[in-house]
């Protein structure tokens, strides 16, 4: 079983913790089972805050209900179950620009989703976590283990 500093975990999947969705109940028992800190980088936090401030405007959260999940995400980083990593900007865009010209015309991949599968690959990680049918794809096409919490 993969530990949880050897895994990246896209941000749509986080973004089931403080959301409920259908994933939302595997997600949360899959990461209560997965101990430690799982890297976020800068980038998948900034799409975290993102996904609950378009849940808000999508009614999907109230006010008091978006203010309560923007704290937990940041107690999750303040408490140390997220660490923020660091990413070489340049490296990962060169790699998602080689993997979409290599794998999107076939897989239908999306920009962040390409840009997420090359932020891993140039962390060095084996592992990625995700629901998306196309991203699980890509991953296994450049050798991820791919994770989705069922």
């Amino acid at each position: 079983m993969a530990t949880a500093d050897k895994i990246y975990a896209d941000p749509s999947a986080l973004l089931r913790l403080y959301l409920n969705e259908p994933e939302s109940r595997s997600m949360a028992a899959w990461r209560f089972k997965i101990r430690g800190p799982l890297p976020v980088t800068h980038h998948g936090r900034v799409e975290l805050v993102n996904g609950l401030a378009l849940a808000s405007h999508r009614t999907l959260l109230d006010e008091r209900a978006f203010v309560a999940a923007l704290g937990a995400l940041d107690d999750d980083f303040q408490q140390g179950r997220y660490i923020q990593v660091d990413l070489l900007w340049r490296a990962a865009l060169s790699r998602a620009g080689n993997l979409s010209r290599e794998f999107t015309r076939t897989l239908g991949t999306r920009s962040l989703d390409v840009l997420h599968i090359a932020s891993a690959l140039e962390l060095g990680f084996r592992y990625f976590l995700t629901f998306d049918g196309r991203q699980q794809s890509l991953g296994r096409a450049v050798g991820l283990k791919v994770l989705a919490p069922v």
